[in-house]
């Protein structure tokens, strides 16, 4: 039926098309030409497809042309149309110029309605300098009806947003103080938002307009001759009334004493009152009429209309500027903790906001609990801006230095995902920076070491501190270096690569700690030590070899793994961050983004960062020379104090290195504002053991293999590994060479994905004929922005790219990628990480939703079974892992047979929708090089790509010395080859 109905559209579009063709028109005789009536039922039937979302490239003449008709039916039809259709840059428009003209300058109010509503919806810079004398004369004019004076002052208001110039300031703004003396609401109200969009200009110039603004609220808040159908609730005319408190903030102060108690009279009891707010802090009112508005205001916070309880909590969080009523807002506090559980989302986010700005040292620590008691209840959209607003306020408002450390700790157990590394950096310096705090943070670490499943993060802050103090604790069996060790040990299979450095320096502290040495625990490092000698990561590789030579050194190796110094006192990012936020306003932050609509899709960044500076000094001795990982140098940037039971930081002239950073991603890598479903994208990197890690294969995945470009510019890095590594992360550097950094950040929500490439400029000079394009597979549509020709030097470019997958398949798109750096010339083609399980979203399910989709979904297509031999063997809490690391939901307890996985997970296209994948992977406990799989899904396509995407992941391929040709997308299967089928073994004695 779809398809029927599609059909039938393209028919009719191709029908009138015909119709319309010059062409017919020559060839027929002037009887057998199209009527008006005809011409007319066209453009209507054309409109109507494109509204329901085709594309109409044809008949924009013949609409334009229905204007100039003397009849309304058709007149109508051509002002409707050309107003949907066409755009103030369309040159079809200068035809009918003179036309509209003509009708707003003629007597008829019918037509002079048509145009106004035209060129009101179009607007343009030529219709402004055309058209806006004769709109301006309608809009005076004492022998028009209201509804066109009305009409004309909207009308006039889109011009002047497209042209300011067309409004002639000297002549204009009495005429304005007139307008504001209409006895007719309509006309008023138009008038008004005129005024408001005038005044934001120029007010300077519309003084005289202030005491009639204030007539006007004296009018509505007293009800004189205020028409019934304008009196909306009880309220005399509210959209006047805010229009006109909006326009009177644009004015300075007001010092005259009868204007400002005549506002004050008329508003405070009378007026609207979220303007009337605004209009009262501009004043700098007294503090009893400000306290009037916070009370009414804890009033509409406890109503049940969610649109009410919204405005309330936000003009509350404005109120808290005021220093006066702070106090006074305090007191419903219990109520904004009641608004966080809220349904509206947008009613829980300004709870949120309004409880951390009035948050202080009497009351951070209720908030603070209540905030980490919801924390276990709240969406995940909000667990990120929740988890970084409770930490700021546990270090700013902290009574002491140890609840703060209970609150950090509870905050990454609870929301490890949503916490980002600094939150744990700063535990690190407190910790270090005060030595009464170290055992006690030692003791709660060895605590959560003790839980069965903890986050990577808690993993890092736990192993970090008892490296360094566990020789603090009160030694017995829990707390003897050798089960320190061994509690941490058993965290290492669960970790991901960048966590391995920091526990390899946590064993080298505790082996430093034994002395005299114990034998036992003294090999068992050794042995960790030797095997991670060979890793393939360089960190992990160096620190396992100078860790191995520096144990030999015997008691020597207390001075040189000495306990890290104090860090340097600097003010918390955390706290600088909150501060660089707080002072933006609601409307500054619509500005913000109107701006940033406004302007190119392409945004340069430039480094404000000197280019000559000294490099910090390491407050070292020479002898103790502790060896840092790159946590340790992060967390050396920054610096606290502890004073007088309240937390104080402390921010000294920082001293910049006098070399380009080495990434110019580090601030722009943060979270986007796109806001998505819960778990789009994974916030730390989780253990990988896919093929995504490996390079054997990883050709086999590319259109055009990056190891065949010849560039005399070598890149920094492999290639291939940070493609690997983005494959199961969403941000992350894609490229490096020594004059530019290409990086990505994404998004994914459902089928769509939304990519921002930054192209920084590492170098003092510019990058020049830069030039970027996407080479898609069938199965992605792609559309990347305007790449900047040139570079600047020190800058940053981003570039958004949207990604819709259409239909299941494993092919990659590549960023093809060139550059001229003086005479040198780059072109790089990457491989961009848009794999196959950025659209899947992994879901639990239950015996119940399970059994019965397994047994709707029997055998080819929709079900497919092989045997898979070849497997890198891993044991089963691995593979359980690796699956997860690929958004497929490993579901405990569905299979009776400990040896056997069963996962499930949700694959989205615009072909598919929301596709439920259901997967079975039984292992051989006598041989884990072989397992047999079992796939199924609603689709063929689906359920045969996903089969083998798996088996890519956990297949070993050995790599000959010389790589043959990746085989090309085209060359894999289109349609899925007969699978291996044995109903028998399916679940057998469940199903």
């Amino acid at each position: 039926m779809k398809r029927q109905v599609f059909t039938c559209r393209y028919k009719e579009l191709g029908n009138i098309r015909t119709r319309f063709s010059p062409l017919k028109s020559r060839v027929q005789s002037r009887e057998e030409g199209l009527t008006h009536y005809e011409k007319k039922k066209y453009v209507w039937k054309m409109l109507y497809i494109y509204m329901l979302g085709y594309d109409v490239d044809f008949g924009h003449m013949e609409a334009v042309s229905l204007i100039s008709a003397p009849k309304y039916p058709e007149k109508q039809v051509g002002y409707i149309v050309t107003s949907c259709l066409l755009n103030e840059n369309h040159d079809f428009l200068r035809l009918a110029i003179n036309t509209v003209r003509n009708d707003i300058i003629g007597r008829n109010e019918t037509f002079q309605c048509l145009a106004l509503t035209l060129v009101g919806n179009i607007g343009g810079r030529e219709f402004a300098e055309s058209l806006a004398p004769d709109v301006q004369k309608l809009l005076i004019s004492s022998s028009c009806r209201p509804l066109v004076r009305k009409k004309a002052a909207l009308c006039l208001l889109r011009l002047f947003r497209k042209n300011p110039d067309v409004v002639n300031i000297d002549g204009w703004s009495d005429r304005m103080a007139q307008l504001l003396d209409e006895r007719d609401f309509g006309v008023l109200t138009s008038s008004m938002s005129l005024l408001v969009a005038l005044v934001s200009n120029n007010h300077d110039a519309y003084w005289n307009c202030l005491p009639k603004c204030v007539k006007i609220l004296e009018r509505l808040a007293r009800n004189q001759d205020v028409p019934p159908e304008y009196t909306y609730y009880g309220i005399p005319s509210p959209w006047l009334q805010v229009k006109t408190l909006r326009a009177l903030q644009y004015f300075p102060t007001v010092e005259d004493p009868n204007t400002r108690r005549s506002l004050f009279e008329n508003n405070a009891s009378h007026a609207v009152l979220f303007e009337a707010l605004a209009l009262v802090m501009h004043l700098d009112a007294e503090k009893e009429m400000m306290s009037q508005c916070v009370a009414l205001l804890g009033k509409f916070i406890a109503v049940r209309e969610p649109n009410i309880r919204y405005l309330g909590l936000e003009n509350m969080t404005r109120m808290l500027m005021v220093t006066e009523v702070q106090d006074i807002i305090k007191r419903h506090q219990a109520q904004i903790i009641t608004s966080l559980k809220d349904p509206d989302i947008s009613i829980r986010r300004r709870a949120l906001d309004l409880l951390y700005g009035m948050c202080d040292v009497s009351n951070a620590k209720d908030i603070v609990e209540e905030l980490l008691q919801y924390l276990s209840t709240a969406d995940f959209a909000m667990r990120e801006e929740l988890s970084l607003k409770a930490a700021i306020l546990a270090e700013k408002f902290a009574p002491d230095l140890s609840w703060y450390v209970d609150v950090i700790l509870q905050l990454i157990d609870k929301a490890g995902d949503f916490v980002s590394d600094d939150i744990w950096f700063r535990v690190v310096q407190f910790v270090t920076n005060n030595e009464d705090l170290q055992p006690y943070a030692a003791l709660k670490a060895r605590e959560y070491l003790d839980k069965p499943a903890i986050h990577e993060t808690m993993v890092k802050v736990s192993a970090y501190i008892l490296g360094e103090y566990s020789h603090l604790l009160a030694r017995g069996p829990a707390c003897s270096p050798k089960e320190i060790f061994s509690i941490i040990h058993e965290k290492l299979p669960t970790v991901s690569t960048s966590t391995i450095p920091i526990l390899l320096s946590t064993y080298a502290k505790i082996l430093m700690h034994t002395q005299p040495p114990d034998q036992e625990l003294q090999h068992q490092i050794w042995a960790i030590f030797s095997k991670y000698e060979s890793c393939i990561d360089a960190e992990i590789q160096q620190r396992a070899v100078e860790y191995h030579a520096l144990s030999m050194k015997g008691a020597a190796l207390m001075d040189i793994l000495a306990e890290m110094p104090k860090f340097p006192e600097r003010q918390s990012s955390l706290i600088r961050k909150a501060e660089n936020t707080e002072a933006d306003t609601a409307e500054q932050s619509a500005a913000k983004l109107r701006a940033q609509q406004q302007a190119s899709n392409a945004l340069v960044v430039t480094d404000q960062r000197p280019a000559n500076g000294t490099l910090p000094v390491n407050q070292l001795g020479l002898v103790k020379v502790p060896i840092m990982s790159n946590a340790d140098q992060i967390i050396a940037e920054q610096g606290v104090t502890h004073e007088n039971g309240a937390l104080t930081v402390v921010d000294p002239q920082p001293q910049l290195p006098s070399t380009p950073s080495p990434d110019l991603l580090e601030d722009l890598l943060g979270p986007l504002a796109i806001e998505g479903p819960s778990g789009t994208g994974p916030q730390s990197e989780p253990r990988v053991a896919s093929g995504f890690e490996r390079g054997e294969n990883a050709d086999a995945l590319a259109i055009a293999p990056v190891e065949e470009q010849a560039n005399t510019v070598q890149p920094i890095g492999s290639i291939a590994e940070r493609f690997h590594a983005l494959c199961l992360k969403d941000s992350g550097v894609l490229y490096e060479d020594p004059y530019i950094q290409i990086g990505i950040k994404a998004e994914w929500r459902a089928h769509h994905g939304r990519y921002v490439i930054f192209l920084g400029n590492k170098n003092t000079a510019p990058l020049s004929s830069v030039q970027a394009s996407i080479l898609p597979p069938s199965h992605l549509n792609t559309e990347l922005s305007l790449v900047p020709e040139t570079i600047p030097p020190r800058a940053q470019v981003q570039c958004p790219l949207e990604v819709i997958n259409l239909r299941p398949s494993r092919d990659l798109a590549v960023l093809d990628f060139s550059y001229k750096f003086g005479t040198q010339v780059v072109n790089v083609k990457l491989r961009l990480p848009a794999v196959f399980n950025k659209f899947l979203q992994p879901i639990t399910v239950s015996a119940e939703e399970f059994f019965p989709q397994w047994r709707s979904l029997s055998g080819p297509p929709l079900k497919l079974q092989e045997v898979v031999r070849g497997v890198r063997p891993m044991p089963i809490a691995e593979l359980a892992n690796l699956l997860n690391s690929l958004r497929l939901m490993v579901c405990p307890g569905l299979d009776p047979n400990a040896n056997n996985l069963i996962a499930s997970t949700t694959f989205y296209s615009e072909s598919t929708r929301a596709m439920l994948c259901l997967i079975r992977i039984e292992t051989d406990p006598a041989d884990r090089t072989q397992l047999r799989m079992t796939v199924a899904s609603g689709d063929p396509t689906l359920t045969f790509e996903l089969k083998e995407f798996i088996k890519e992941q956990i297949v070993y391929i050995p790599v000959p010395p010389q790589s043959p040709a990746p085989m090309p997308p085209q060359a894999r299967p289109t349609s899925p080859p007969t699978a291996i089928s044995d109903p028998g073994a399916l679940l057998a004695g469940l199903l």
